[in-house]
């Protein structure tokens, strides 16, 4: 557990300390990526310290209103980075299917924005729901996962009509409609590089690929984790384990593993940087 939580943090870290510190690198995309990068860090530290403690430990323990929180900032960072992933989209269509344009509508104001509601949106959604959690009654103390997620409510005594739709909207809100969105943008990037020269679909390849690959990634794994923390208790232990760590292992080091090799200008300064430590 420690040796992935460091690979993670040293992996993400370092893509992050590269765009923050090559001035090349101080455009609206790479500072979403940078912004992305360091969510999946937030993200990880919100499990792995507690997994670790759990694992050294006989009795696996957490407050509840521990649990809660770690639900909080989990489900929280988790819609900051669709959302993320939906202003990279938004980014890329303004780039290649709008360039003259692009100096104009993605200033560093824009940028700003599209971060604060990334994170902002997100917080307000999950904390209306932790709210309503931490007043819920509960007759089980036994929560069956790897950490806080909607397992949780099967704690309850009774089913939250409130909770229910406040779930719904947080899922509309913050996974469908972003995802559509930026499958949306995507098509249209498409549609224009098809009627366009090779030229310009190959450099239209090499800037949403990357992107594609880490939303199609993360999507399947987030409906991989809402699928199994709804699924009854006579499913196997071991088999939830191994799904549950799916999510929390392959996301954060499939981003820097992705962008750190499609993107040219990230994948340049990293070999500059390998090849300084060689010396």
């Amino acid at each position: 557990m420690l040796i992935v939580y460091i690979l993670i943090f040293c992996c993400n870290g370092t893509i992050v300390y590269l765009i923050c510190v090559h001035k090349n690198l101080h455009e609206p995309m790479y500072i979403l990526i940078a912004a992305l990068l360091f969510n999946s860090v937030i993200y990880s530290t919100t499990v792995y310290p507690k997994l670790l403690i759990d694992f050294l430990s006989e009795r696996q323990n957490i407050k509840y209103s521990a649990c809660i929180f770690q639900l909080f900032i989990f489900y929280s960072l988790a819609g900051t980075e669709f959302l993320l992933l939906a202003a990279m989209a938004f980014d890329r269509y303004v780039s290649i299917c709008k360039p003259m344009r692009y100096q104009t509508i993605m200033r560093k104001t824009t940028v700003k924005v599209f971060m604060v509601l990334a994170y902002c949106v997100p917080a307000c959604h999950i904390g209306g729901e932790a709210i309503l959690i931490s007043e819920a009654k509960l007759c089980n103390s036994n929560l069956n996962g790897m950490f806080c997620n909607n397992a949780i409510f099967n704690l309850h005594c009774v089913k939250s009509r409130a909770l229910t739709i406040f779930g719904v909207v947080s899922l509309l809100n913050l996974a469908i409609v972003p995802v559509l969105f930026t499958i949306f943008t995507y098509t249209k990037i498409l549609v224009i590089s098809y009627q366009s020269s090779k030229t310009f679909r190959r450099k239209a390849a090499d800037t949403c690929v990357p992107h594609l690959l880490v939303l199609i990634n993360f999507s399947c794994l987030s409906t991989y984790e809402v699928i199994i923390a709804r699924v009854e208790s006579d499913f196997p232990n071991t088999a939830r384990f191994i799904m549950a760590f799916q999510l929390l292992l392959y996301q954060p080091l499939f981003n820097p593993f992705i962008y750190g090799l499609k993107m040219k200008e990230i994948s340049k300064h990293l070999k500059i940087m390998f090849s300084q430590c060689k010396i």
